[in-house]
């Protein structure tokens, strides 16, 4: 009877010396000199992009601001990191993956830190600065929506006076004390004193000063709504007026008596914009020491930048967060502190 004769092939050796040749070929590609003159060009932006973060502060401001608008958008710089990588991958080139790490390492030293959480427990006096948009069209919905996070104190910036008297009936039952000072107001659970207008050099009332009587001691809380910044094609990123009354403002704050100090308010700048240093050179940022990312909070549709601040002096943080959206176009922000 004839024999089937059945070939076996040893397919358990063929697998790996398929993927060895695979690493080889790719080990290939990349050997050679070519993989270090390749990708100059991704190299040359790699270094000019970490230059610039590294040096954001030598960017000039007396051409359009260029040096506060490009601070202003300083964390996003770091989504070109890993497109100047792909592009080193695929350029195979060994001086634009050196290069890379230039930016890298840059945008890691400013900005890791707030990869992480900060947030811890305790705290014994919290706070919301909410920029509620002047032509909010439910400004008792935002009213209610804010008091229902139950701070202690409550800043609303962007108030219209015919607006005002409607947040005012709709917090009334949280907040026994609040003071309205032009387009900016106060609310709060503790009495109120020594409530009064801060002149930020506008023309008309965007900031106030009060003493808020805590169980912990007196508080000076500072309320300021800074001028808008705008892009404009012919004159940059205009923001003189801006930078004028944050210097103003400043001044202000360093006359202060009161150890415990807090700042609330939409500044229209960041914390990396030079031109608030007058204000932020004084006073600690809230989101930087306790909070968890970045907390952008404008605009609420897909927030871009933290604009709204919540800055202290004499007490420490211990959490920092934004709220949900209200019906704005800021998102609030929050922080519970220990006095």
């Amino acid at each position: 009877m004839p024999q089937a004769h059945v070939q076996e092939t040893d397919h358990g050796g063929a697998g790996p010396e398929r993927a060895g040749s695979g690493v080889r070929r790719l080990a290939d590609r990349w050997r050679g000199p070519g993989i270090w003159r390749r990708g100059l060009l991704i190299a040359i932006l790699a270094a000019v992009l970490g230059l610039l973060m590294l040096l954001h502060g030598q960017i000039p401001n007396r051409v359009g601001n260029l040096g506060s608008l490009a601070e202003t958008f300083l964390p996003w710089f770091g989504l070109l990191v890993p497109v100047l990588l792909a592009l080193a991958l695929w350029r195979r080139s060994a001086t634009a993956l050196i290069a890379v790490l230039l930016p890298a390492v840059a945008w890691l030293n400013l900005f890791g830190g707030l990869l992480t959480d900060k947030s811890g427990s305790g705290g014994n006096f919290t706070v919301i600065s909410h920029n509620v948009n002047a032509e909010n069209p439910d400004p008792a919905a935002t009213a209610r929506s804010v008091a229902a996070a139950g701070a202690d104190v409550v800043a609303l910036e962007e108030l219209k006076p015919e607006a005002a008297p409607v947040y005012e009936r709709a917090m009334a039952a949280s907040y026994p004390y609040h003071s309205v000072q032009g387009t900016v107001g106060i609310w709060s659970k503790h009495p109120i004193t020594d409530a009064r207008p801060v002149d930020i050099k506008m023309g008309w009332t965007r900031a106030l000063r009060a003493t808020v009587s805590t169980p912990q001691g007196p508080v000076g809380v500072y309320v300021a709504h800074l001028p808008s910044v705008r892009v404009k094609f012919n004159a940059g990123f205009t923001a003189g007026q801006r930078d004028n009354s944050a210097a103003a403002l400043g001044r202000a704050i360093s006359a202060e008596q009161l150890k415990k100090v807090v700042l609330l308010g939409d500044l229209n700048g960041t914390m990396n914009d030079r031109s608030l240093a007058p204000v932020t050179s004084q006073l600690r940022s809230a989101q930087g020491a306790a909070g968890d990312g970045f907390g952008f909070s404008w605009p609420a549709s897909f927030p871009m930048a933290r604009i709204d601040q919540i800055m202290v002096r004499g007490m420490d943080p211990v959490d920092a967060w934004t709220l949900p959206d209200t019906g704005s176009d800021h998102l609030p922000v929050a922080a519970r502190v220990k006095l």
